[in-house]
């Protein structure tokens, strides 16, 4: 596998990380300006006490429209009551039946989707061919994006992902005035798109995901088009997520080519392998918290206004938690990752992402003999301090 830079950079950042629990598992950083914390049950804490730790980390950033437009709907940024009343409606329109019907139609674009790779040889580019396009399809086809419109957000959400780089040392309010400056002029785009989508639901809602949270009611009360635009922005951005799952649970499998036979032998274990993966390599390596009150973790005294940043990463490689956190196992049992989350903010679209690559995996699984990633073309990674994915990753495949 010819990762050479990649590698480093990868290598570079669990380093990086080392170092961090190094200097204890709870302790504040002077260049960041705010508190590490890097042990699993810490991560715990903060994930399970929404009342202590807020999500509305809003302040980090300076007041733009943009993004308060963006934020209004946004549950992940929202504390209860206001967060339990956006979640609870829009779980009525997002439902896991709904989900679970999109299995046939996500069958058949990842076969649509493998015909056209392997009709350009026996090597391609994983992410390209497969990993970028099933959860972008899935997403538009979701919301119900016209198919003329879908090279232009594709090119609005990916232009706005790549702009939003974290930085190990940077403080988070030089990171955050970033990001808006950065982003700002396509979130505003963006935003206008998605609100006119939600307003022609509101007339004729139809039966996509756009059409059922403009239906949505709850004791005589609908979701504005603001408040569902928030979702939607979190969908858009999402589907990346899930590239970088598919991308990360390839990897890893070519790390630990066993695996693949056992898969094979017994495709039932794919989802283990699934969840082994976002463990190993957690799609966001962190997640922020304000705290609300003075309080304590891991023996630390945390004033109220800091902010926390709890690492994924390590709470999901602790040792006290996992037994050899280094080694990928999909026969780990328990296997109780973070990587989705904990609490009133684990991830909604989590059941959707587990489902895709489930049947990416499956299909791939039935269609080939051997998948490997290749030696002479370098793997591309993301920078890692943002997402742990994978820009490009090179394959070669044998079919039965």
């Amino acid at each position: 596998m010819g990762v050479t830079q990649s590698e480093r950079t990868l290598s570079n950042f669990l380093a990086y990380l080392d170092g961090l629990r190094a200097r204890g598992d709870v302790h504040f950083d002077e260049k960041v300006q705010a508190w590490h914390v890097l042990g699993y049950h810490d991560t715990q804490q903060v994930q399970t006490d929404p009342v202590t730790f807020s999500s509305e980390v809003a302040p980090l950033a300076p007041k733009q429209e943009d993004f308060d437009l963006s934020n209004k709907g946004n549950f992940l940024r929202t504390d209860d009551p206001e967060h339990r009343r956006l979640r609870g409606m829009v779980s009525k329109a997002f439902t896991p039946k709904m989900i679970a019907d999109l299995e046939p139609r996500i069958v058949e674009m990842t076969t649509q989707l493998l015909d056209a790779a392997d009709a350009g040889g026996d090597q391609w580019d994983f992410i390209a061919e497969l990993g970028y396009p099933l959860p972008f399809m899935v997403m538009t086809e979701l919301l119900g994006i016209p198919d003329t419109d879908r090279a232009f957000l594709r090119k609005l959400s990916d232009t706005f992902v790549e702009v939003q780089s974290y930085e190990p040392d940077g403080s988070l309010d030089d990171q955050g005035e970033s990001a808006v400056n950065n982003v700002a002029p396509l979130l505003r785009e963006l935003n206008q798109y998605l609100l006119e989508i939600l307003r022609a639901r509101r007339k004729n809602p139809g039966d996509d995901l756009a059409g059922r949270l403009m239906a949505v009611e709850v004791d005589g009360v609908r979701l504005d088009e603001e408040e569902a635009l928030g979702f939607l922005n979190l969908l858009v951005a999402g589907h990346h997520t899930t590239t970088a799952a598919l991308g990360n649970t390839v990897l890893a499998l070519d790390e630990n080519p066993h695996v693949w036979d056992q898969l094979r032998a017994d495709p039932a274990l794919i989802p283990a392998a699934i969840e082994e993966s976002v463990r190993f390599r957690p799609p966001f390596p962190r997640s922020a918290r304000r705290v609300t009150k003075d309080t304590e973790i891991g023996g630390q005294k945390i004033p109220a206004g800091a902010i926390v940043l709890v690492w994924l990463t390590t709470a999901n490689r602790d040792d006290r938690v996992f037994a050899d956190p280094g080694r990928f196992d999909i026969l780990r049992k328990p296997n109780p990752h973070l990587a989705f989350g904990k609490g009133i903010h684990h991830c909604l679209g989590a059941p959707l992402a587990r489902l895709e690559t489930k049947i990416a995996m499956r299909l791939m699984l039935e269609r080939y003999s051997d998948i490997r990633v290749r030696d002479d073309v370098p793997v591309n990674l993301r920078n890692p301090w943002t997402m742990i994915g994978v820009n490009k990753l090179p394959i070669e495949v044998r079919r039965y």
